[in-house]
């Protein structure tokens, strides 16, 4: 079983890996019920979908009339018009048949244009804070990619204490002192105000190869199932505060869930045993700053 952490302020224990519910976007209902299975048999309790992950919201779902009270459920909006907003969530309770949500997250919330009309007035925030005093969500979060956004989450914890925040994690991109620095200072603030802190890309190896042909289950390349993408796994496990979102690749699913079991039990990686998995892996950072801060 997956060992449970409190996840922040919100009185949840939560599973440590979090299922990335990415993984839904395009699977039938069966193989959806597989994963449930899984999740069940991990002791997975804690689900993270959004508005724009295809089905997934649907698949998930189909999982909520028989399990609603198993899960801590999380959707993301990315509007940030307040209406739209309210729309957006409105819709994702329609779709996974719920009359409500444990967590909606503004979803990747980086570009300066995009904060500024989500904190206008009759902006998302104000909205989905709204929706929250009507009982259509219990908690608010902020999410996003790219190496400026643990800076941007100081500043959005600035303006409205959220309750959890969602950003990339792995060796490769600490190795940006900047962003290093960044996520210190946003750790130490989210640990001070109890803030949940999920992480994203802990498993990802690089951006696809030119010449990759093959099948493609995420916008990155992933580590393959093995004794680095476990270790990866232990580097994030290891700081005791955060979760770990599982990729939307499904065949690590499992291979995720059994790392996060281990690194409950054994000591954390040594620093050597990372460089190493990241030389024999070619490991690169997926972020550089530009284009793929809003994917």
């Amino acid at each position: 079983m997956v060992e449970r952490s409190p996840f922040g302020r919100t009185g949840h224990d939560s599973s440590r890996v979090v299922f990335g519910a990415a993984g839904l976007w395009s699977v039938t209902p069966e193989a959806a019920a597989g994963v449930l299975e899984l999740l069940h048999r991990y002791g997975v309790n804690h689900i993270d979908t959004a508005a724009a992950y295809g089905d997934s919201e649907l698949r998930v779902g189909e999982w909520m009339t028989g399990h609603r009270d198993e899960f801590f459920l999380a959707t993301k909006t990315g509007e940030r018009d307040g209406d739209a907003a309210r729309r957006s969530l409105e819709r994702s309770l329609t779709r996974l048949q719920v009359d409500h949500v444990d967590l909606v997250q503004l979803h990747n919330l980086v570009e300066e244009d995009e904060w500024a009309q989500a904190f206008a007035p009759g902006g998302a925030v104000e909205a989905l804070a709204q929706a929250r005093d009507e009982g259509l969500t219990r908690f608010l979060g902020v999410t996003g990619h790219g190496l400026r956004i643990a800076a941007m989450h100081r500043r959005s914890l600035e303006r409205f204490d959220f309750d959890s925040v969602l950003l990339p994690y792995s060796a490769a991109l600490l190795r940006d002192a900047g962003f290093a620095e960044d996520v210190d200072e946003l750790l130490a603030l989210c640990a001070d105000r109890q803030v949940a802190v999920q992480t994203i890309k802990a498993v990802a190896r690089r951006r696809w190869p030119a010449d990759h042909d093959g099948p493609r289950y995420s916008w990155y390349e992933p580590m393959p199932a093995g004794p680095e993408l476990r270790r990866a796994v232990a580097f994030v496990l290891c700081r005791h505060r955060l979760f770990l979102n599982s990729s939307s690749d499904l065949r690590l699913l499992e291979p995720t869930l059994r790392a996060a079991e281990a690194a409950a039990q054994g000591p954390a990686p040594e620093p050597a045993e990372i460089a190493d998995d990241m030389a024999r892996l070619a490991v690169q950072p997926i972020f550089d700053g530009g284009a793929l801060e809003r994917i």
